[in-house]
């Protein structure tokens, strides 16, 4: 009997999502973050658990390549600009020289530990380099993915500043890894200045690349609506949502493709092209972000889960040893000094903030996806690095990833009167003059009254409606109001 048929490989990828989806829910309960348990599925599942084999490394990189952008695209487009701007900087440099710095020290630190007697890993400097270089990037899907999950606020323009951090660092990471391997290829010696200007045009066309193709995908959106709009038979709107976001995801990849194609860095395009969509003020962006965030889930569910069916446990063992003494240097010496010192101008950000953004230093799927690449350009020494990236890794997740909030508060940096603005999945046509906010209510604010006759809103505001104990109740002048209720407000903007 064939065993590679159409309909067995829908019942195995089937049975991995669910598993992973209902096993991924139990992770809560002992704070593990979600992504690792996707992870763990996949090995569970692969060549040394349930016997699933999966080895091809051009497969897994292509599928991570696409996930990277979706995930990418997606943080890029809810980077509030306004959020951002007072962390430009700051979140800039950590992104740039912050991960050259940690390739660098963690690429020394590695090259020494090759040199002891009693390891089993000896790389040279270059290759060391190499393997440092692959793992000196935050991982965007796992920071997104840990801070978006914890209603949790962080004063200091923190979360901002490790999104911007987290969502821009892939590039730079990605060209220290693609130089690394053309320098250890036979004729791949490589001159300061054609490093010089591959960065220049990495970073160059790909900023400018992500820039023009959002505006050309803000400028694609309007066209389809007014064509919409000129039509006898109006389209309707969850319909045209639904076409628009299938649009902007065409555009996602062809963003990439394009600017790639013209020697620029496509991941840092995408997420260009993300905050530029994002910051547009389109029409119906509710919806398309839900679709969005629904395909970036589903993306990393399929990277985390294709990484651990690709990942060998036995070979992984042989190289625990020295992949958790990398790990803990990482974590405790290489993060840390690449963080002080890149923030070193930055005298604002007090010692406490400084501490944190160092601690959250995880690692995720794409330091695994950018360890494919020397296997694939048949790099000696590649496979080690691979098992290597995927043991720091998991240690990065399970003693980062796990500890997140409990550092933020051990730090004084929990701003518990912040939460994400959700404006109860209520959304306004841009063109209308309003807008929607959110508060919460405290026993200050009901000194005066408790009901909504007795409150003084400002002039030109209306209470829509009350969430209390996740309940939504209509009000009314009569209504008692109580700390800890939400009010959904509509506002005029002239006020």
């Amino acid at each position: 009997m064939e065993l590679i048929t159409s309909e067995n490989i829908l019942l195995v990828g089937s049975t991995l999502l669910v598993a992973g989806v209902m096993i991924g829910k139990s992770s809560y309960r002992f704070g593990l973050p979600l992504l690792l348990i996707f992870l763990l599925v996949g090995m569970g599942f692969g060549v040394d658990g349930v016997g699933i084999k999966f080895n091809d490394m051009h497969t897994a990189q292509f599928i991570g390549m696409v996930a990277l952008c979706v995930i990418l695209f997606t943080g890029g487009m809810g980077t509030r600009i306004s959020a951002i701007r007072p962390v430009l900087g700051s979140g800039l440099v950590l992104s740039t020289v912050g991960v050259l710095l940690t390739a660098l020290l963690t690429g020394l630190f590695i090259c020494w530990l090759s040199g002891m007697p009693w390891t089993n890993i000896h790389f040279a400097l270059v290759p060391s380099l190499l393997l440092a270089a692959t793992m000196s990037s935050t991982d965007s899907a796992s920071v997104f993915g840990i801070l978006g999950a914890q209603k949790v606020g962080l004063r200091d323009n923190l979360r901002p500043m490790l999104e911007l951090e987290s969502g821009s660092n892939d590039p730079m990471a990605y060209m220290l890894t693609i130089m690394l391997i053309e320098a250890l290829k036979p004729a791949g010696a490589l001159s300061a200045s054609d490093v010089a200007l591959q960065l220049l045009m990495q970073f160059g066309v790909g900023a400018l690349g992500g820039y023009a193709m959002g505006r050309l995908t803000v400028w694609l959106i309007g066209v389809y609506r007014r064509i919409g709009a000129r039509a006898e038979s109006k389209e309707d709107s969850g319909q045209a949502t639904a076409m628009i976001s299938i649009m902007v995801l065409g555009m996602v990849f062809f963003t990439f493709a394009v600017t790639t194609d013209l020697a620029g860095n496509g991941y840092l395009a995408v997420y260009i092209c993300g905050i530029v969509i994002g910051n547009a003020g389109l029409a119906g962006y509710r919806g398309i972000s839900k679709m969005m965030d629904g395909m970036t889930w589903l993306a990393q569910i399929v990277v985390f889960l294709m990484l651990g069916l690709l990942v060998n446990p036995r070979e992984m063992l042989d190289v625990a040893p020295v992949s958790m003494l990398i790990g803990l240097f990482m974590i405790l010496v290489g993060r840390p000094l690449s963080v002080f010192v890149s923030l070193a101008p930055f005298r604002k950000i007090s010692i406490r903030a400084k501490t944190f953004v160092s601690w959250v230093g995880l690692r995720g799927a794409v330091p695994i996806i950018f360890a494919t690449y020397p296997v694939v350009e048949g790099v000696e020494g590649a496979d080690r690095i691979f098992n290597i990236v995927f043991f720091v890794t998991i240690i990065s997740l399970m003693v980062q990833g796990t500890t997140v909030i409990a550092a933020a508060r051990r730090l004084r940096l929990v701003d518990e009167t912040a939460r994400d603005d959700d404006n109860f999945g209520v959304e306004l046509p841009p063109e209308l003059p309003t807008s929607l906010h959110s508060i919460t209510l405290t026993s200050d604010m009901l000194a005066g009254g408790d009901t909504l006759s007795r409150m003084k809103l400002p002039a030109g505001s209306l209470v829509m409606m009350i969430r209390r104990d996740g309940r939504y109740i209509v009000p009314d002048g009569s209504r008692r109001l109580l700390p800890g209720d939400e009010l959904l407000i509509i506002r005029e903007d002239e006020q």
